[in-house]
């Protein structure tokens, strides 16, 4: 038979070690488009960006890379950060090559952009405790403390939702293009294992045509995404 004050000294280290720790929220679907207007490829998946966008539970992004530049058309969203991040993803999922249009779900298995891979599998689910916030000219981040197995990067990205460009050289040449949740900044701003935190950065410091930030909790090395939350700029 178990001691009483045995069983109380039990229950009270399990108040003490679930104290502050919180239930998992709802997070929406993260879908990463990476595309370039130089890609002749590219216009439909674009256009499957912008139909994401205005469903509830998705995230939906756009990374514009810069190496299609050579063919002639300058993509003028193209971020060397773009090129890094799915370079990453290559490694981290297996993949013999980088490509585009490149679909990536929730950081967790990639398709390809503008047709119906990504499947039912979209809308929110569970994810970590996690608020963002616009006060006193600052961008306030802030995430619970959960238990959380491993280490995550905590990203705060800026994007433009629309823009149009009358592309006149490379394999686009001609055509009018319409871009969607354009990422236009991507730092990080630390990690976080569990604990509850808190960032603050100033709004001035966000990308000039960014009118909107997105932050994702990534599991360290690009790993799954189990943390996003959106916020308006301006």
């Amino acid at each position: 038979m178990v001691n009483a004050a045995r069983l109380s000294v039990f229950w009270g280290l399990a108040l003490l070690l679930s104290a502050g720790i919180v239930d998992a929220q709802s997070r929406p679907t993260v879908v990463e488009l990476y595309t370039s207007e130089g890609c002749s490829s590219c216009p439909p998946a674009e256009a499957q960006i912008g139909r994401l966008a205005k469903q509830d539970g998705i995230i939906a992004l756009a990374f514009h890379v810069d190496y299609w530049d050579e063919l002639g058309w300058r993509d003028r969203f193209g971020l060397a950060e773009a090129v890094t991040r799915q370079r990453q993803y290559a490694h981290t999922l297996h993949l013999p090559s980088v490509y585009t249009p490149q679909l990536v779900i929730d950081g967790q298995r990639d398709v390809v952009g503008g047709g119906d891979g990504i499947g039912s599998g979209t809308g929110d689910k569970p994810g970590v405790p996690l608020d963002v916030a616009v006060r006193n000219d600052s961008l306030i981040v802030t995430l619970g403390a959960q238990q959380q197995p491993a280490v995550c990067d905590v990203l705060l990205l800026g994007y433009l939702p629309e823009a149009t460009s009358k592309v006149t050289r490379g394999e686009n040449a001609g055509r009018e293009l319409h871009d969607f949740n354009i990422v236009r900044s991507l730092r990080t701003l630390g990690s976080w294992q569990g604990e509850g935190r808190t960032f603050s950065v100033p709004l001035s410091a966000m990308a000039a045509d960014a009118t909107t930030a997105v932050v994702l909790v990534q599991q360290r090395d690009q790993g799954p995404i189990v943390g996003a939350a959106s916020r308006v700029l301006r």
